[in-house]
């Protein structure tokens, strides 16, 4: 049975390779029978940037996100004052710290990151 699954991302790509390999869990659950929503939040937009040179695992990131393109996993990023600028070929909403939380309470599983 299919799942609306939201992966949350909450860690900073630049010091850990843990948010790239959440993006290849949301690309592998989207590639399934699964409906992922990507939530990125704080320096995890950041994986969305143009600037990706100081993120670990920059070569792996760069073979997934035309898969993600591609595929049109949605993404919600916190809406912040000091927003990182993101590429625009993504689906992309800016939600502010409520509206994450109802969306996320909404889901039938979420993983987190």
């Amino acid at each position: 049975m299919a799942k609306n699954i939201a992966v949350v991302i909450q860690e900073d790509p630049r010091k850990t390779h843990r948010p790239v390999e959440a993006l290849r869990i949301a690309l592998g659950l989207a590639a399934g029978s699964h409906t992922p929503t990507v939530v990125l939040l704080g320096e995890a937009a950041r994986l969305l940037s143009d600037e990706t040179d100081d993120i670990v695992d920059v070569d792996i990131l760069e073979k997934y996100l035309p898969s993600i393109e591609q595929l049109e996993i949605p993404f919600i990023l916190q809406d912040t004052p000091d927003q990182v600028p993101v590429r625009g070929e993504f689906f992309i909403r800016r939600e502010k710290d409520e509206p994450i939380r109802s969306f996320i309470r909404s889901m039938d599983c979420a993983l987190v990151f």
